[in-house]
C-alpha cells in the first residue's frame, strides 16, 4: 500500500482511504497509480465483500494537484494523452469493480473526486459537504470522467454543470442524482456507511456484485477503449491548447485568466 493510501480491513469490508489530508486528497500520478492497483486488489480478494472509499481529513478529494497539474501543463500532448488514459484506467477500475462500491463524502469533492463519487454504487455524504466540476475555468473539460458523472446526473445538468464550473452544495448533488443520502455529521456518515454495508452483506454475493454489470449491459452501448481514448485526447488536446495552457497558468499563478471580466 502506498503511502498516499489507507486500506482498512473490517471482516468483508474493505475501507480503502485517500491520505493525503495536507491536500485534501489531491490526485497526483502516484495517487492515481496507486488507488488502481489496491482496487484491482481488492476486487480479486474474495474475502472483500464491499469497498468503501473514503478521504482522511477535512475533504473527500479536491481534484487534481497544483504540482501534477502544473508538470502536465508544461508536457507534450502525447505526454498528456498517456496520463489521461492512466485517469481513465482508474475510473474504469472502480466503476467496474466485482464488488458493491460506497463514497463515503465530507468536505470537498471536485473534478476527479466527483468522478470517484459517480464511478461508486452508493454515495453518501455530509450536508456541508461541496461538489464542482470545475474544469472549464481552466480552459478543461471533464471529459475523462464524464462517461460516469453523465450516467449519475443526467445529459441535461451535465450540461449546465460542465459549462459553467459552478460548485454546488450537498443538497443539490442529491437533488441531481450524483448523492443517494445526506446526513448531519460525520459520525451519523459513518453510522450510514456501516448501514449500507450491512444491507449489501446481507445480499447474495453473486448478485450484489453483479447487480452493476446488469445496470450497466441493460444502461450502456458503446466500445469502452474507445470512449476511454476519445475521452483522453480530448482532454490532452485542451491541455496544451492555447486556452487550456492559459487556464492552467492562471490558476497556478492565482490569477483571472484572459477569457474573464472583472465583475
Amino acid at each position: 500500500m502506498r503511502d498516499s493510501l489507507q486500506l482498512l480491513r473490517e471482516g468483508p469490508v474493505a475501507r480503502l482511504r485517500l491520505d493525503r489530508a495536507q491536500l485534501h486528497n489531491a490526485f497526483d500520478a502516484g495517487l492515481i497509480a496507486g488507488l488502481t492497483e489496491a482496487l484491482e486488489a481488492l476486487g480479486r480478494d474474495p474475502s472483500i465483500r464491499v469497498v468503501v472509499l473514503e478521504g482522511a481529513g477535512a475533504s473527500f478529494s479536491a481534484g487534481a494537484d497544483l504540482n501534477w497539474m502544473r508538470g502536465m501543463a508544461a508536457a507534450g500532448e502525447a505526454e498528456n494523452r498517456e496520463d489521461s488514459l492512466r485517469l481513465a484506467k482508474l475510473m474504469r477500475t472502480l466503476d467496474e469493480l466485482p464488488k458493491p462500491t460506497i463514497a463515503r463524502i465530507q468536505g470537498a469533492a471536485f473534478g476527479g473526486g466527483v468522478g470517484l463519487v459517480a464511478c461508486c454504487d452508493i454515495a453518501i455524504a455530509t450536508r456541508n459537504a461541496t461538489f464542482g466540476l470545475t474544469e472549464a475555468r481552466l480552459g478543461l473539460l471533464p471529459a475523462v470522467i464524464s462517461p460516469y458523472v453523465i450516467a449519475a446526473i443526467g445529459a441535461r445538468q451535465a450540461r449546465r454543470w460542465f459549462a459553467t464550473a459552478e460548485r454546488f452544495d450537498a443538497a443539490e448533488a442529491q437533488r441531481i442524482g450524483l448523492v443517494h443520502m445526506l446526513v448531519d455529521d460525520e459520525a451519523a456518515l459513518d453510522a450510514a456507511v456501516m448501514q449500507q454495508s450491512e444491507l449489501l452483506l446481507q445480499a447474495g454475493p453473486i448478485a450484489a456484485a453483479s447487480a452493476k454489470a446488469l445496470v450497466r449491459r441493460i444502461a450502456h452501448t458503446g466500445d469502452a477503449a474507445t470512449i476511454d481514448a476519445d475521452n483522453a485526447a480530448l482532454i490532452a488536446a485542451l491541455r496544451v491548447s492555447p486556452e487550456g495552457q492559459e487556464g492552467l497558468a492562471a490558476f497556478l499563478g492565482k490569477r483571472r485568466p484572459a477569457w474573464t471580466t472583472e465583475s
